[in-house]
């Protein structure tokens, strides 16, 4: 497995932040591109080849994109979300980075709820608009367990549907963030590698919380996944410095490429 770094987490600007991700020894980056200058609404055609070029100068890859506008459950904004997150799929084509990760909302308990399908079709039309593209909607993990999201994923029925595996949001939540990984095997397709404190909404410097990421990175092994483990560091004191703790830690781990 890869390391990587979202772009959100590194406290400078977009050329800096892909420089300091490099020097920090990352092989990849997330970029976050809701709401700002990389945002398909706001990035051009050259603009899009030139971040593709600086990337390549870097020899750094793009683990993902990260598309959150904040999910498609209320009635009133889906259908312009929708719209949105197709643009960033255009998008994920000309950066030439097949995965796009987002929060979709809270799963409704009632599977017979017209919450809950209308939730199921606007993921599905989003995610076979990927599909039709070569890439993927990754949904990610955290107000619903594992199994639950699971099948949620397999009534949405789309070769598009994956899911971006946060295991601290799982931990946060009381779900057994270990365990999830082997309900969601058919549809990781993206990492975050984030640690934070059970049954509570306080996230922690990676390795200082509740996942066991050694046991977490040998059951993603056990799957099959083979992907990036994007660290991901939204609070904190001195963000950067755990992120270059985060780094070194993820190497010490089996399986973890140096």
């Amino acid at each position: 497995m890869k390391i990587g770094i979202i772009s959100a987490s590194l406290p400078m600007d977009l050329k800096p932040a892909l420089a300091k991700a490099k020097e920090i020894g990352a092989h990849g980056v997330q970029l976050w591109v809701a709401h700002n200058e990389l945002d398909p609404r706001n990035l051009s055609t050259s603009g899009r080849d030139e971040l593709v070029s600086y990337m390549a100068s870097l020899g750094l890859e793009r683990s993902a994109l990260c598309g959150d506008i904040g999910g498609f459950a209320d009635p009133a904004t889906v259908d312009e979300r929708i719209a949105h997150t197709k643009e960033m799929f255009d998008l994920c084509v000309d950066l030439k980075t097949p995965i796009l990760t987002t929060h979709i909302g809270v799963v409704p308990e009632d599977k017979d709820s017209p919450a809950y399908g209308a939730l199921v079709d606007a993921v599905r039309e989003v995610a076979n608009y990927a599909a039709e593209r070569e890439c993927c909607f990754a949904t990610e993990t955290g107000p619903e367990s594992g199994e639950n999201l699971a099948g949620f994923l397999a009534l949405v029925d789309s070769p598009g549907a994956k899911v971006n595996y946060d295991p601290a949001n799982l931990c946060m939540a009381g779900f057994d963030q270990i365990g999830d990984v082997r309900a969601l095997k058919n549809y990781i397709a993206h990492t975050h590698a984030k640690d934070g404190i059970r049954n509570q909404p306080q996230e922690v410097a990676l390795g200082k919380g509740d996942v066991d990421f050694p046991a977490y990175v040998a059951v993603l092994r056990e799957v099959g996944y083979s992907g990036y483990l994007t660290v991901e560091r939204e609070c904190g004191d001195d963000p950067l410095a755990d992120i270059i703790e985060a780094v070194s830690f993820l190497r010490t781990l089996e399986g973890v490429d140096q």
